[in-house]
């Protein structure tokens, strides 16, 4: 399950501002955004992880997202810094 990586990393960025700094700044290795997440919110992020090759993981809710990531509400985006 793609998810299992996400609960052992290290060090994630959780929510959509923190993990478009993390891409920006080339500390993403991976990240996930969920499927159920508003468009106009993840597209700018989708294309920055185009742009700098960054592996990109469809997850099918935020809810789902949000617990893998440690959280008890949904997230729409979240990547790992840190293994």
């Amino acid at each position: 399950m793609p998810l299992e990586r996400l609960k052992q990393a290290r060090k994630i960025t959780i929510g959509t501002k923190q993990t478009m700094k993390a891409v920006e700044k080339g500390e993403a290795l991976i990240v996930y955004i969920a499927k159920d997440a508003d468009d106009r919110v993840v597209l700018p992020l989708l294309k920055a992880c185009e742009e700098r090759v960054i592996e990109v993981m469809p997850v099918d809710t935020m809810l789902e997202l949000g617990k893998a990531s440690g959280i008890q509400v949904g997230a729409a985006s979240v990547a790992i810094t840190g293994e």
